[in-house]
């Protein structure tokens, strides 16, 4: 009898987990997975930018040391995204993050544009290989994020056809949050750094008029 029971327990098992398996249980959990891992990648390069602000302030201050609110707003922007605890399942906090993110974007490009005017700046070893990482850096946040936009698109795409919204329902899984890309592109934008006017060149001197030809004078 117990044996019975068994048997009839395994298949039991054995049928739950089979209808798990069509109606997509297992793959939400793989595309949960792949999101969080893409996000762990997100914030792994971010904090890398991070932790080059101090050396490159640094760094422009030994050279540039009256530029004093181009270091405030890339220290500024820092501690601010330092401050913030972002959930990525929550829209009004990846919102945020995204915003902060964006200001320190915009922060550190005025920040490097203060090298044009210092050219041992520009020279300087250590300088330039700051500047190196944090072109690196920024390339590998566009790459993580790319991917993390992607593994979200999959994901809520997955989830949202039938008969998988039903499993979803069923076991709580919701629509992720995502990048608004064009929201961060304007955010990222640097405004335009004005690092003094410079002086209004003389005007030219007006050009003497021409000689009338004795021709014509004799004409008149």
């Amino acid at each position: 009898m117990r044996a019975v029971r068994l048997l009839i327990a395994c298949s039991a098992l054995l049928l739950a987990c089979g209808l798990l398996s069509g109606c997509g249980y297992n793959q939400i959990q793989k595309k949960d997975e792949a999101v969080k891992a893409a996000w762990s990648e997100v914030i792994n390069q971010y904090q890398r930018r991070a932790d080059l602000v101090p050396n490159l302030v640094a760094t422009v201050k030994g050279y540039a040391a009256h530029e004093e609110q181009v270091f405030r707003e890339v220290t500024e922007a820092r501690a601010k995204v330092g401050q913030i605890k972002v959930n990525a399942e929550d829209a009004q906090s990846l919102s945020k993050f995204q915003a902060a993110q964006g200001e320190l974007s915009g922060a550190l490009t005025r920040l490097m544009a203060v090298s044009e005017n210092y050219p041992n700046l520009k020279a300087d070893g250590l300088f330039q290989n700051l500047q190196a990482q944090l072109e690196g850096t920024e390339n590998r946040i566009t790459v993580a994020r790319n991917r993390y936009v992607k593994a979200v698109q999959d994901y809520n795409s997955y989830i949202r056809g039938f008969p998988v919204n039903l499993t979803a329902k069923m076991f709580g899984y919701k629509v992720k949050p995502n990048f608004n890309v064009e929201d961060e592109a304007a955010i990222s934008t640097a405004p335009r750094v004005d690092f003094g006017t410079a002086p209004t060149p003389p005007a030219a001197p007006s050009a003497p008029p021409a000689p009338v030809p004795a021709s014509a004078s004799s004409a008149r």
